[in-house]
Order: structure tokens, then sequence, then C-alpha cells
């Protein structure tokens, strides 16, 4: 295996990685600034409410999108054993 070979497979693995953690990331960005939002607003400085809106929005977001997310982990882990023997020889 040469290194660009090896740098390319883990280019590709990082930018699954990155693919597959944006949409739940967004979603608990979001909901942090809204919840921060209203918070401030209201003058309710209580913790635990924006973590809760935080969690209850990344199990919705998990919810929706947990299909999709495990099938591109799926394909990329079987392309990428697919790939062995070309990688190794």
């Amino acid at each position: 295996m040469t290194p660009e070979l090896a740098l390319t497979e883990l280019r590709a693995a990082m930018e699954l990685a990155l693919l597959v953690s944006a949409p739940l990331l967004l979603t608990v960005l979001v909901v942090g600034v809204l919840v921060g939002i209203v918070q401030a607003a209201t003058q309710i400085n209580e913790q635990t409410i924006s973590f809760v809106a935080r969690a209850l929005a990344l199990a919705a977001a998990l919810a929706l999108s947990g299909h999709w997310l495990l099938g591109a982990l799926v394909d990329f882990t079987r392309a990428l054993i697919q790939r062995i023997p070309l990688l190794i020889g």
C-alpha cells in the first residue's frame, strides 16, 4: 500500500465522517441557538432546558436521518472491504 493510496482512503473516511455527523451537529447547533435566544429573551437561565431541547432534537434528527446515515456507512464499509485486494497488492 502506497502512502498516496492510504491518504486517499483516509480522506474518503474523513469525508464520510463529516457527511454523517453534519446533519446531527447542525440540528443541535440550531436548536441550541434558538433555545439560547428564547432564554435570553425570557431571562430564564436554566441549563437543563437547553440540554433537554438539544437531546430531543438530536433524537428526532437521528430518527429521521438514521436510515440514510447507516446506509452511507454500510456502503462505504462494503466498498472498502471489496477494495482490500487492490489495497494489498
